[in-house]
């Protein structure tokens, strides 16, 4: 190895998009796409794209990573951090520019990940290493580790195409980590797992980097990228915004983050999640007597009014929530309709859901607002950052004194002597 682990120089990954070619109707109409198709897709390959034709998820990007450095890729969803993994793993190839790869490389980046569903869990263990040129001894091994952490003992020997998603992660993860890659890249599926699952692997990835090995970690739990992370990169755009001391690049992207929710709450339709049957349009912030807030007061009324839109029907079993997260991008309060006995049995095609809180326990500052919504037990929406949450000093302990610097959270409270 020559000092450099990962080089990326000019990177760039385009995708040409348009409407997609209408469904045939009918045997006749099957039958004509079937001759006409291989000349419309030539023809359109030797055309040169228009501008409006051609979408760039990764353009013009340049980094170094040494061995043993940790590093942080951070952004909006559709920035691009996907894209850049997938061509740092080989997965796609770049439409420009060059990469250069020092080390064996171990990448988590997708639920299932490498592995063949008709496959048992213990043949993938050996297929994933041997597809990262390690003998069969190394396997063998670490092999009873590998099974230990992933928590999957009792159905190694099932075929990995009935496994839950929890159980894809976890033994993904536990594959890519314990087969020691000098280069090892994760992506942001470990927000599949339970939350102990979750600080497993962080500590596992923390004794990695301890190993003097190479990461790659993209994330949007800010509090992990301060934790793990020497160093972090910012993709806005497909673009390498800011490349520094994580704790100056996060400082940096939080900011930017909370100065485009104060732009305005209206939700716009790209970087979502889920399968569309509800979408969230909007975001307003109201005091206890409905009138419109551009900050909320510590200790006083607060609602959050979301406006909503399905596919033209009404939607049943709806279940709605919202994070409030720190300067720190890390969710401290939880406000649930299921955990209040609220969920929604029907909405009609549009409307606004009131979400209310009698005393807001937060100490002054900024924070966002992440919006999720289940129909039927499945995710119809989630938009993150969606609004920005600003909160002025107020008197939640009815003492006739502003409260500023008081911790994350308010709790009501009292003292008493006893002898």
């Amino acid at each position: 190895m020559n000092g450099i682990a990962v080089k990326v120089e000019g990177l760039g990954k385009r995708y040409r998009i348009g409407a997609a070619p209408q469904k045939a109707r009918g045997v006749a109409g099957a039958l004509k796409n079937a001759v006409v198709s291989p000349f419309t897709y030539l023809r359109r390959s030797l055309r040169e794209a228009a501008p409006d034709e051609v979408i760039w998820a990764v353009k013009d990007v340049t980094f170094e990573v040494p061995p043993g450095q940790v590093v942080g890729i951070i952004g909006r969803n559709g920035a691009g951090k996907t894209t850049l993994l997938k061509i740092l793993s080989r997965i796609t190839d770049p439409s420009e520019g060059r990469v250069d790869i020092y080390g064996r490389v171990g990448c988590l980046l997708a639920v299932g990940t490498g592995f063949h569903p008709e496959l048992t869990g213990r043949e993938n263990v050996y297929l994933n290493g041997a597809v990262m040129g390690m003998k069969k001894a190394e396997i063998n091994a670490r092999f009873e580790e590998i099974v230990e952490f992933a928590e999957v003992a009792k159905f190694i020997d099932t075929p990995v195409k009935y496994y839950s998603s929890g159980m894809f992660v976890r033994l993904g993860f536990s594959v890519a980590a314990h087969l020691e890659p000098e280069i090892l890249i994760v992506d942001e599926v470990l927000a599949v797992g339970d939350v102990g699952f979750q600080k497993k692997c962080l500590g596992k990835m923390g004794s990695v980097a301890g190993e003097g090995r190479t990461v790659l970690l993209v994330s949007h739990n800010m509090e992990a990228i301060l934790g793990l992370c020497q160093r972090a990169l910012w993709i806005d755009g497909g673009q390498l915004s800011v490349d520094g001391p994580s704790e100056e690049v996060v400082r940096a992207y939080t900011q930017a983050s909370m100065d485009l929710a104060g732009e305005g709450y209206f939700l716009a339709d790209e970087a979502r999640e889920g399968d569309g049957r509800l979408r969230f349009t909007g975001v307003s912030l109201r005091d206890g007597q409905g009138r419109p807030l551009e900050a909320a007061a510590c200790g006083e009324p607060l609602e959050i009014a979301i406006s909503y839109k399905t596919q033209g029907e009404e939607v049943r079993h709806v279940s709605v929530w919202l994070w409030i997260k720190n300067h720190l991008n890390r969710e401290i309060i939880c406000l649930y309709t299921r955990l209040t006995g609220e969920d929604f049995d029907r909405l009609p095609p549009g409307g606004q859901l009131v979400c209310r809180v009698p005393r807001l326990p937060l100490p002054p500052g900024t924070y966002l607002l992440d919006l999720n919504a289940r129909v039927a037990g499945v995710q119809a929406d989630r938009v993150r950052d969606a609004a920005r949450l600003e909160v002025a000093p107020g008197d939640f302990f009815g003492t006739g004194k502003a409260l500023d610097n008081v911790g994350d959270l308010l709790c009501d409270h009292g003292w008493r002597l006893e002898a």
